[in-house]
Formats: C-alpha cells, structure tokens, sequence
C-alpha cells in the first residue's frame, strides 16, 4: 500500500516549520522533523539548518522539543539570539520572528503545527475516499483512527503510546496478536511490542511473525494485507510460521519516517528510513470492508508518525536526564575546585576557572606539603565534557596524595605509566606542577604544560621555553623536576591554552604576547586586579566570541612579608 502524496503531505502539515528568510530577501521552508533541530553556519557540527552568514557560529542555536512545546536554545551564539526582538529562553509560537542580532542577516519565521489538524485530514481523507454513509461499526473504527491521531500530540511515555497504538491497531482489524519489530543494528527485524487482543501484553520472547509477509511488505514497500490465506499467493501458504501457526489472516504494514525537506522547490515529498512494521495476524479469516482498507490506510501513516514522534518525546526525555546528571557533575566538581585558599605568610594567591561546557577538563589546585612548602598546579586533560571532568577528578586526587610526603617525580612517572597501561581511557593531560618554598625556591614539573610568567619588576616573561609529553600520552616519558628561584614580589600567572588561545570573531588567538601585555606592570598590584585585568583584556579581544576551550587562570604572587591573600574566584560559562 503505497504513500500517496497526500497522505506524506499531511504529515509535513503536522510538523513544526521555520520559514527562512535569507539577507537577499529569498524564502523558503525547512521541516523540522528531527529534534534537537541543530541551526548553524556550515554543515561540520550537523547542523539541519546551515546558514551561510560568517558571523553565525558554527553551533548557534537549536530548537528542541519538551514539555509539549517547542523550545529556542541558545548553544553558542557570538551575539545575541533574539525572538522577537528579546533575547530569552523562548517556547516558540507560530508566527514567532528569530534573529541573530546582525544586521543583513537571516530571519527565521516558525510555523507551529495545529493538533486539531491531523484530525481534521483523518475525516477527509476517509470521508472523501468513501463517499458515501459511514455505517456504525465504521464509525467506531474510524474513532479508534482519531484516538490514535491524537497520540501525535501525546506527552505520555514511549511505551505507553506504542502499546495505545497496537491496541487500536487490533481493535481495528480485529486481530488476535498485534506485534511492533524494529529493525537493529544488524539489519533484521526483532520484536520490540506485543499485544493481545483485549488489550493485554504478549511476552516477545519467541514470537514468530510470518518471515514472508515481513519480506514481500519490505520488498514491496507497501502493506501486504491478506484476508484469507487459504487463497492467497503459494509463497504464503507454504511459509513455515503460517502452517505452524494455523494462520489465516495477515497485515503487515511498514512504516516510514517522514523525508525532511530542504525547501520549497524540493519536488513530491517522499518516505524516509524505515521505521519499523506493524504485523497483526488472526487465525481466523477476515473480511476486509472498503472502508476498513482505507481506515488501514490511514493507520498507517499514523502509526509511522505516532512512532517517529514518541521517539522525537524519548529522545528529549534522555536529553532532559543528561542536563540532569551534568548539572550533578558540574556541582560535584565546582566543589572540588578551591574555594578559599589557606593562609600562606609567603605567598597571595588567586584563581578562576570558567569551563566552556557544563563541565570542563581544566583544573588548578592549591594545597600545603609542610609549614614552608606550597603546591600549586594547574591541568589541562585533552576533550571537553564529562570524560574529560571525570579524569581531571582522578588526577586531582592522585596529586592531592603528595601532601603525606611522596615525591612528585614518582607520582608523576606512575600516573604516566597508569594511563598508558589503560589506553582505552583515550586521554592524556598536560599539567604545571609546582612546588614554592618559603625561601622562594620554585621545584617544578612541566608535563607538556605552557609555560608560566613571571612578572618581576613589571615586565612578564616565560619560566622556561623547551617542551615536554603530557602526561599519560607516552608510555616511555619520564618526568624530571627543575628548579629555580623566586625574588620577593614575583608573581607567578600559571593557566591553561585556553587563555593564550581565545580566539575574537575572525578566530585569531588572543597569544602569549596580549598575556603579557595585559600583565605588564601590574607587579604591585592586588592579585584581583591583575586578575580582571587579564580577564578584560581576553573579553576585550574576543568580542563576545563564544570560546571552544576552559579559561584557567592561577596567580601566586612570593614575598617574605605577609601578604593579604584573594579568595579563589571561579566562573561557570
């Protein structure tokens, strides 16, 4: 039973639409039938939306799917995002105006869908087919059709609408067994739901659908409905499952999502990737009324559309739940970051620490060895995300433990060797790793880290210029301490490359001479002012260009005198 063009446009009607308006004043239309609907310059990050204008971001925004609604999220943006002229979080309605903040640009219009719509189709397309009195027993069936029709707007669960829509189906057909399969990842059909007559669950395990009503439905991309299989085609008459069964009637339906299209200008919409089948099967013979095989017809360009909509629903409820555990990973590690840092009658110390996701793979740390010696550090693990937060939690641990005597050389050369014996952990770190004495003595590990600079006398110059392996990226590196020494009111500006490489709206990076720049003659001033200073001096050149790596920043500023000490000051992108 082929899609008639009708029948898919329908279902374009029952998607959300943005009508994209381009600088040149040409439209055209985008569906919007996959969600999180990703829009964006360039097609590298998977945008469904790409627009051609240099100042958009590669990821801009996105519209997503929830509660019931359609929502406008920011997701990189480097001006502001509007909807109708204010810049918000926004659950969009039809005729809801989208812009970028830029002048010439592209506006995007959206289109909501109506629910009561696709009812309306439903009673056309049957109404019209039939053209004559529906009798009463088609009445409820076509009921059935319209319940089913308005599980396209349903919030319930996957489940629970996937088990509604098997239970109309046999209700419909008047079949003994209704069965869902999806196809996995080897290409064969499994069976996902089963449903009894009456409503109730069939247990999947060892069902055996007719595999040759299966092959001939997918073959022939259309429903095979057989009403009698005594007086069917000798291919299903002699299908093993059916003789076994004692089968005698058939339907299966494949169901298609729905094709995107890219404009208007595309020509007849067309099916998309198979979904799944519908199969019901009866031992009894059925007769099939006219209206009952249009009814059938219908159903299935519902269900295809009820199945490719609840899993749009399933697929924002799993996205929902991951915000929801990165927002515990990102508390959890915002408390591992230093709060407060202790009081030290040789050194001042500041920090702050702005990860470009909800999670970040910088961190720097400061904590005491003894009475007259410090630790500081800061590290860099390769990746963004929960992977990359997840080992920067373990290597602070592990650092964390030379604070009971154990030299750092060796600690080092261990975690080396750990990670490299676990290759499928995927990530190595680099890392400065410090160790200031009372007396200014500086012992420190570079493992592949930018070098520190030391601003003395109001000039800012690097702590040393040969490279190093990060750590866990080499099993055979070995790490050695180097030694120097502070001068009273030196202070140490140690971060990650996300400062040197902050890049402004041309993607130029920000660079070690802007760092020191923005340091140079602040040697006398408080660790927070330098600290904004540095801070402004990267907003200033980056434009509001939203970053691609963490910005982290630790100053320790040496002197015999006691001097007041900064909080550690850290910010969440």
């Amino acid at each position: 039973m082929p899609q008639t063009g009708a029948h898919l446009q329908r279902k374009l009607e029952d998607t959300p639409t943005l009508e994209v308006v381009s600088p040149d004043h040409t439209r055209q239309t985008v569906h919007l039938t996959e969600f999180p609907f990703l829009i964006g310059r360039g097609g590298e990050t998977g945008n469904h939306l790409q627009l051609g204008d240099p100042r958009i971001s590669r990821n801009c925004a996105a519209i997503v799917f929830r509660a019931g609604g359609y929502y406008l999220e920011d997701r990189g943006h480097r001006g502001s995002l509007l909807v109708n002229e204010k810049q918000l979080e926004h659950r969009l309605q039809d005729g809801d105006h989208i812009t970028f903040g830029l002048e010439d640009s592209y506006e995007l219009i959206f289109r909501s869908p109506n629910a009561e719509t696709s009812v309306q189709h439903a009673l056309t397309l049957i109404g019209g087919i039939t053209g004559s009195e529906i009798p009463s027993a088609g009445l409820g069936k076509l009921n059935l059709l319209l319940e089913a029709t308005s599980l396209l707007h349903s919030d319930l669960p996957l489940d629970s609408v996937l088990d509604t829509m098997l239970d109309h189906a046999i209700s419909i057909t008047n079949a003994d067994r209704g069965l869902l399969l999806e196809g996995d990842s080897y290409g064969s059909m499994r069976v996902r739901l089963a449903r009894l007559a009456g409503s109730k669950n069939l247990p999947v395990q060892g069902l055996t659908p007719s595999q040759t009503a299966l092959r001939q439905a997918l073959e022939r991309q259309s429903s095979v409905i057989t009403e009698d299989l005594n007086r069917s085609d000798l291919a299903l008459q002699a299908a093993q499952s059916i003789v076994m069964q004692s089968l005698r009637a058939i339907v299966a339906i494949p169901l298609y999502a729905m094709a995107r299209a890219a404009n208007e200008s595309d020509a007849q919409p067309h099916r998309g990737h198979l979904l799944g089948v519908l199969y019901l099967d009866s031992r009894r013979p059925t007769a099939f009324s006219k209206l009952d095989r249009q009814i059938l017809d219908a159903l299935a360009v519902e269900a295809a559309s009820i199945l490719d909509n609840a899993r749009l629903v399933e697929r924002e409820r799993q996205r929902q739940r991951l915000e929801q555990e990165l927002t515990i990973a990102r508390d959890i590690q915002q408390a591992l970051i230093p709060q407060g840092f202790h009081s030290y009658p040789y050194l001042a110390v500041s920090g702050i620490h702005t990860p470009c996701h909800a999670v970040g793979g910088d961190y720097f740390d400061v904590f005491p060895l003894s009475d007259e010696r410090t630790a500081v550090l800061v590290a860099d693990v390769c990746g963004k995300g929960l992977g990359a937060a997840l080992l920067t939690t373990m290597l602070q641990g592990a650092l964390s433990s030379m604070s009971i005597g154990t030299d750092p050389v060796s600690v080092f050369n261990h975690i080396n060797r750990f990670l490299c014996e676990h290759a499928e952990v995927g990530r190595y770190a680099t890392m400065f790793f410090g160790i200031i004495g009372h007396d200014g003595q500086l012992e420190f590990i570079n493992a592949g880290h930018p070098s520190p600079l030391i601003l003395r006398r109001g000039e800012a110059s690097e702590l040393y210029t040969e490279g190093a392996f990060p750590i866990g990226l080499l099993d055979e590196a070995e790490f050695t301490a180097t030694r120097t020494r502070l001068e009273p009111g030196d202070t140490l500006a140690i971060f990650s490359d996300g400062v040197t490489e902050a890049m402004d709206v041309q993607e130029k990076l920000f660079g070690v001479p802007r760092l020191k720049e923005a340091l140079s003659g602040l040697h006398e001033a408080p660790l927070v002012e330098v600290q904004q200073a540095v801070l402004e001096s990267i907003q200033k050149f980056t434009r509001g260009a939203v970053q691609a790596d963490d910005i982290t920043l630790l100053l320790v500023r040496y002197g015999h005198e006691e001097i007041p000490h900064s909080d550690a000051v850290h910010g969440i992108a």
